[in-house]
């Protein structure tokens, strides 16, 4: 819920688990067609889009009409930013090269079959989604805080 106590779909209902659609797409990318690893980021990505455009209108309707485009604009596109970092780039990133370094570890170090050094692989990179999470988040924020977000102001909503 958001400060004035209502309820976001895109952050607090199941549809947030749509964000991290990409991540399960890279930990089966070595068992699944690349349409698949395609599709997954494709859900992640619409997923971000309907937050963001979500918040600018949420904004947009709380705000006088003077402001309303201003503020909407820049809410959504805060959020656009903030959803495509924290969810679908650099989780996507970090889920790829856990997969891919275990597996090249494991084909270095031990003697089994590729196919169950696949599935180590792919279970590891499931087991580090939870993880991964909330530093992402807080370093997307931190950065975004100490950057982009300097040049402009976005009201509580």
């Amino acid at each position: 819920m958001d400060k004035t106590g209502e309820v976001n779909i895109y952050r607090d209902t199941w549809v947030r688990y749509l964000g991290y659609a990409n991540e399960f797409g890279e930990a089966f990318r070595s068992h699944v067609p690349l349409s698949i690893v395609k599709l997954s980021y494709g859900i992640s990505s619409a997923y971000v889009l309907a937050d963001a455009c979500n918040t600018g209108l949420r904004v947009y309707k709380k705000t006088p009409p003077a402001e309303a485009i201003r503020r909407s604009g820049m809410a959504g596109c805060d959020v656009l930013v903030w959803q495509a970092f924290a969810s679908v780039i650099i989780p996507g990133i970090t889920i790829n090269r856990i997969v891919a370094g275990s597996t090249f570890v494991l084909q270095k170090s031990i003697k089994i079959p590729i196919n169950k050094i696949k599935w180590i692989s792919t279970i590891a990179g499931l087991l580090s989604i939870p993880i991964i999470i909330k530093p992402i988040d807080h370093f997307v924020d931190l950065t975004m805080d100490n950057s982009i977000r300097k040049f402009y102001k976005i009201s509580d909503n």
